[in-house]
């Protein structure tokens, strides 16, 4: 099995370390501000470098340069096919970053309405993917909300509590993966299994998740899933997945010449050639990690989609070391508060975000202090407002350190050192 595969070697966290030049350059500065965008490998870096400098043009020519960017962009399909586990490369539309693919394909699901007028959002997610939704209300929509759980203090979603809420009238769901503020995951899988029960789709929005574990689109049987390429260790870019048979379905906003077929349909203008570039890079990172922590001349052979799964499994694995960490650190400091799971036996709930405040303290000003002593975090609603409000930490917010593989033990204890500090 890949898992135990991923889980009988220590992860190599000072070698991941050393192919990210970011951190050296930080000198003492510690990234704990991932969930906002992570820094990328070197390979992502040279990647960007040599398209710009070998090959900025436009797709589509008969001349060489321009059938190199023909190639590279099949080539990132491919990558980012693998990473998602895609049946084909063109279910993968490139784009500008996650946003406007939830817009873009909102507006089409709204043109769809008739007989099912009904979308599901959630609480926990983050605005892109409710505000979207809440602006087909003008279309007719009949928006339905899938309340927190009241009875949980840690602000989770409970696919139990979606069943009555789904109906013959329910055209589609909206929820996240992973709360960007929380951490806490959602089960997608059983979403899905729920939604498709009575006829509905379901729209994932992975951009948290996705740099802290493996994305099986076939496992999850989602019907449309959008990330953003800078939290997974690539440069600002967005992608879509979408299962071929619903978008293809959707009236989409295109060109009269483009095909109205995935992934042409849903990538409208020019989209930055170099920072899809970047993204092959960055599963091609993503690939060599799940090589070495397979190790030497495994058998049977590993491809390349089950490299890619074991890495993210092994980084998943590690993180929950990291989490336990965090938990740890803060559970010594009076007065704070986390927002999430914080049990130590449910550690594959959540991913190392940790969401926190302190009794009579400004959580602007907590960040401000961390920053001071070259630890970034994010303090505020995060972009998820109506979770915020739900745990009761309006007007002020929450502190957020969210950390990647990258990050490790050395680091958590400085930061409780410095958060000690700033609280004195």
């Amino acid at each position: 099995m890949l898992e135990q595969r991923s889980a009988t070697r220590p992860f190599p966290v000072d070698d991941v370390r050393r192919k990210f030049s970011a951190l050296e350059r930080a000198g003492r500065f510690v990234f704990f501000d991932n969930g906002a965008g992570a820094q990328v490998p070197d390979t992502v870096l040279e990647a960007v470098t040599d398209h710009l400098l070998a090959r900025n043009v436009q797709r589509g020519g008969p001349y060489r340069q321009s059938r190199e960017v023909d190639a590279m962009i099949a080539r990132a399909r491919d990558s980012v096919g693998a990473f998602v586990n895609a049946r084909s490369a063109d279910e993968i539309a490139f784009g500008l970053n996650a946003t406007s693919f939830i817009r873009a394909i909102s507006l089409a699901v709204g043109q769809t309405l008739q007989s099912r007028p009904e979308i599901i959002v959630s609480e926990l997610d983050h605005e892109a993917n409710v505000a979207t939704w809440l602006a087909l209300e003008r279309a007719g929509a009949r928006i339905v909300w899938w309340r927190l759980n009241p009875g949980d203090p840690l602000g989770r979603l409970r696919s139990a509590d979606l069943e009555p809420l789904l109906t013959e009238r329910t055209r589609l769901v909206a929820c996240t993966m992973a709360s960007n503020a929380t951490g806490s995951l959602v089960d997608v899988a059983d979403v899905a299994r729920r939604a498709h029960a009575v006829g509905a789709e379901v729209f994932l929005d992975a951009v948290h998740y996705a740099p802290h574990g493996p994305i099986d689109v076939r496992a999850l049987d989602c019907d449309y899933l959008v990330c953003s390429g800078y939290k997974v260790f690539a440069p600002h870019m967005g992608f879509a997945w979408c299962r071929r048979e619903a978008i293809n379905r959707l009236p989409t906003f295109r060109e009269d010449f483009i095909p109205d077929v995935t992934p042409d349909k849903l990538e409208a203008g020019t989209y930055a050639y170099e920072n899809v570039a970047g993204m092959e890079a960055a599963v091609g990172y993503l690939e060599d990690l799940g090589r070495s922590v397979a190790g030497p001349s495994p058998d049977p052979p590993v491809s390349r989609t089950d490299a890619v799964r074991l890495a993210m499994h092994a980084i998943a694995d590690y993180e929950r070391t990291l989490s336990a960490l965090l938990l740890d650190e803060v559970a010594r400091i009076s007065g704070v508060t986390v927002y999430g799971v914080v049990d130590h036996d449910r550690l594959h709930e959540r991913v190392p975000t940790l969401c926190f405040s302190v009794a009579g303290r400004d959580s602007t000003a907590i960040a401000a202090g961390l920053a001071a002593h070259e630890i970034g975090v994010r303090s505020g609603h995060m972009y998820s407002p109506r979770l915020i409000r739900r745990l009761g930490l309006e007007p002020a917010g929450a502190v957020r350190a969210s950390l990647v593989h990258y990050n490790t033990a050395a680091e958590i204890a400085r930061f409780g050192m410095a958060l000690r500090e700033v609280l004195d």
